[in-house]
């Protein structure tokens, strides 16, 4: 069992009204799932047909009824509307997956009623009691018209994510407070999109003013009770650059104690992120007193870094940190490599929808998050009718060969029902010399996995056992839910030079698990390194 207390609070000379909770569970209660929290509201959709999530994420929305007169599609929440009050709607996919954010830039979302020229905004000021990390992805406003502030979810992750007690656990935590602003235009003159500039510039304020002075519960840790910590982060891959390089826009922060990586399935501590400097440095303010592991990531290099030692944060403590230096998994020099070490997807090629399946929104804003169209799984087999992907080194280009999501195949049973079978991906490369008696390694980092089991062989696509397997891997589900990433997976790969032959290679990938268009992999960078010292 759970107690919740909910808190509203009304400022004089605020636009608007602050809400947080406090989640509770005492000692020896009985054991729980909990797989969402989150504060809900439900506007009146005559009112507030205008919806806006960020700058180009913006439009007038369907209503529930042209939804009720939809028709729905591979899942409940994907609906096409086929009759609407708004002509301009008709044809499109309504989903609320499609507009989903990332923790780091769920900061500001809501609906403007053009009628009263007023606007309904949520702001979250801080991502410290969310869970996940910074890219952890979830729900925004949709179809409603309803506005959320997800604190916790299993989206985009699966139910690894929920919150599990067990064994009479305690717990406690504070989610919030949230800003739920009202804004309205001065005069009729006044462009009604001035509502969204304005509420983005009420984001930056409360963020400013976080931690906030005026919640009175005690569970609500105050500025002068929470810590610093600051340093530098550095890189060093010899094979790259013979001195350290700097890990420039990294994303570093602190988490509960884990192994390496476990921040993003963490889930009832809470978490400190930034990003560091050009120069590698880093600044992570508010640290609520406790014991922490600091992790990093860096955009560019593979894997996940971790601070050998624990972070206690004290109230009003400031932790300088040496230089911290990660060193990214390598085994040896670059041989090739497929994709950005980003741990998404974007880079590879994104299907244009069908065209009875599509959502203007992400016509018009084309190459940003053309991957929020609906059906794009099945894009894969109308592409590659006959034959599967096939990828060769030196001549493919990943941006337009290589399909973002690694996904099952469809054959037609009858004129309407679809049979979805496992596919299998090439990699054909030369090699020009083998080291023999040494190891090579194949780096392989997937950005998301759902109930999937990637199977790979080298040089012999009928061998009965293969060199590697995955086993069955994630829940992800970001293929059908319109996300470009989910779960990060590394695998680092032992590729014996005996399997290896002078001139052409094939490496197959094969993801072995069918039965549905959303068994998968999505994946976010590939590379085969040769022997140590061969650079």
């Amino acid at each position: 069992m759970l107690t919740k207390g909910e808190v509203f609070i009304i400022l004089r000379g605020h636009s608007g009204f602050y809400s947080y909770a406090i989640l509770e569970r005492l000692d020896g209660w009985l054991d729980i799932d909990v797989y969402q929290g989150r504060i809900a509201f439900k506007l009146n959709e005559k009112l507030f047909p205008y919806m806006a999530i960020s700058d180009k994420r913006q439009r007038i929305m369907p209503t529930e009824k042209d939804r009720d007169m939809g028709r729905e599609l591979d899942y409940k929440e994907a609906v096409l509307l086929t009759g609407t009050t708004n002509y301009f709607l008709k044809g499109e996919v309504d989903d609320k997956y499609q507009y989903t954010l990332e923790n780091k830039d769920n900061r500001v979302h809501g609906w403007i009623s053009p009628s009263s020229r007023t606007g309904f905004w949520m702001i979250t000021p801080s991502n410290e009691f969310r869970t996940g990390g910074p890219i952890k992805q979830d729900l925004t406003s949709h179809t409603g018209p309803v506005t959320l502030s997800m604190f916790f979810s299993t989206h985009y992750g699966g139910e690894i994510l929920a919150l599990r007690f067990r064994n009479g656990e305690s717990w406690k935590k504070v989610f919030g407070p949230v800003f739920i602003y009202l804004n309205s235009a001065s005069s009729d003159d006044e462009d009604i999109l001035t509502l969204w500039t304005d509420a983005k510039e009420q984001m930056l304020i409360e963020t400013e003013n976080w931690p906030y002075d005026f919640p009175l519960s005690e569970d609500f840790v105050q500025a002068n009770q929470r810590g610093i910590v600051s340093g530098r982060l550095l890189v060093s891959d010899s094979y790259m650059n013979k001195t350290l390089i700097t890990a420039n826009s990294a994303f570093i922060g602190l988490a509960a104690p884990g192994d390496v990586g476990s921040w993003q399935l963490e889930n009832k501590g809470y978490q400190f992120w930034t990003q560091t400097d050009a120069e590698g440095y880093f600044l992570i303010k508010n640290i609520i007193p406790g014991n922490y592991s600091l992790y990093a990531w860096v955009p560019g290099f593979l894997g996940d870094y971790k601070y050998d030692d624990y972070i206690n944060i004290t109230p009003g403590s400031r932790t300088r940190l040496h230089t911290l230096v990660y060193d990214p998994p390598r085994n040896g020099p670059t041989l090739w490599e497929i994709g950005i070490p980003d741990r998404t997807a974007a880079e590879f090629f994104i299907p244009n929808p069908q065209p009875r399946l599509h959502n203007q929104l992400y016509i018009e804003h084309y190459h940003a998050e053309k991957f929020r169209q609906y059906g794009l799984w099945d894009r894969y087999t109308e592409i590659y009718p006959n034959d599967e992907l096939v990828y060769t080194v030196g001549s493919s280009n990943y941006q337009t060969d290589w399909f973002f999501a690694h996904v099952n195949r469809y054959i037609y049973n009858d004129e309407v029902n679809k049979t979805y079978i496992p596919t299998t991906w090439q990699i054909i490369f030369d090699l020009q010399e083998v080291v023999y008696s040494s190891n090579y390694t194949l780096q392989l980092a997937l950005a998301s996995a759902t109930e999937a089991d990637l199977q790979i062989r080298i040089n012999d696509e009928t061998a009965k056992v293969p060199h590697f397997t995955t086993g069955s891997i994630g829940r992800d589900n970001a293929i059908a839910r319109h996300g470009i990433h989910g779960l990060y997976r590394m695998y680092s790969i032992d590729v014996p030079s005996n399997l290896l032959a002078i001139g052409n290679n094939v490496i197959f990938l094969k993801q072995s698990r069918g039965s549905t268009p959303w068994n998968g992999v999505m994946y976010d960078y590939i590379r085969l390194e040769g022997p140590s010292g061969n650079g």
